[in-house]
């Protein structure tokens, strides 16, 4: 009994001492160990990082009070995907597609039954059709649609007052970046002509030199006729005058040789 009267004050201190410690504060809040709590969001984690946009998230829940709403694919969401899909879009546009899932407002559950569409997304600004994200609801069900796929929330992971993060079992592809934009292919260039079509416009349209190489022809036999034509012309003329002036010759011979 003494020894325990002997240690009553020392119980006493260390009750003192426990009662003046305050419990430790909890810590501000950090969206990749949120969803690392929940679990099944390894790769949407892993973009957020990459892409930096955790720690805007983060710095801007802690230094502010303006609210935000995330919608976290799971790691089957991901898995869904085209194989390639993510490797087929630059940084600049996987930094587009996670702030894709990020809405600048807070929104509850119930506020999405009168939220307007579309709804603006960090990924910019969905009036001019480029991000455009829309949400309907049907009872406490919660669809999302973004022109590419459509998709309903499954689970919300976390909520207070100026976060909520809810659960979607497909990624949400924005228009910009997955949209039906492939370029048209060019039209086939038309079959050149068989060898038997070029005999045939050869021989129907013949070109410039062949008429230069006619017209030359026809000018060299028209001077060749010429020609011809005054030599036989000069010839019996000629012979005209000879024999002319061979028959006055002896017709005066035989003038002069009849007697009178």
């Amino acid at each position: 009994m003494a020894k325990l009267v002997h240690f009553l004050p020392l119980l006493f201190l260390i009750q003192t001492i426990s009662a003046q410690v305050a419990p430790a504060p909890a810590g501000p809040t950090n969206i990749t160990q949120v969803l690392e709590k929940a679990g099944q969001f390894t790769t949407f984690i892993k973009l957020l990082k990459a892409s930096q946009v955790a720690d805007r998230i983060n710095s801007q829940l802690n230094n502010s009070n303006q609210g935000l709403t995330i919608f976290a694919p799971t790691d089957n969401a991901f898995s869904s995907l085209k194989a390639g899909t993510l490797n087929s879009i630059n940084s600049q546009d996987q930094l587009q597609l996670v702030q894709f899932h990020v809405l600048p407002s807070l929104y509850t559950m119930s506020q999405f039954q009168t939220a307007s569409n579309p709804l603006h997304t960090q990924a910019g600004n969905s009036d001019d059709g480029e991000y455009p994200l829309n949400v309907t609801t049907s009872g406490n069900q919660v669809n999302v649609t973004t022109g590419v796929i459509d998709t309903t929330v499954s689970n919300t992971i976390y909520s207070d007052n100026q976060l909520a993060v809810y659960q979607v079992d497909k990624v949400l592809l924005p228009m910009a970046l997955f949209g039906a934009t492939a370029p048209a292919s060019a039209p086939a260039e038309a079959p050149g002509p068989t060898k038997q079509e070029k005999n045939v416009r050869s021989a129907d349209a013949p070109t410039g030199s062949s008429d230069t190489s006619v017209d030359a022809s026809v000018a060299a036999s028209l001077n060749r006729q010429t020609v011809k034509g005054v030599t036989v012309t000069i010839t019996v003329a000629i012979i005209v005058s000879l024999f002319l002036d061979l028959h006055g010759h002896q017709y005066r011979i035989e003038r002069f040789s009849t007697p009178t």
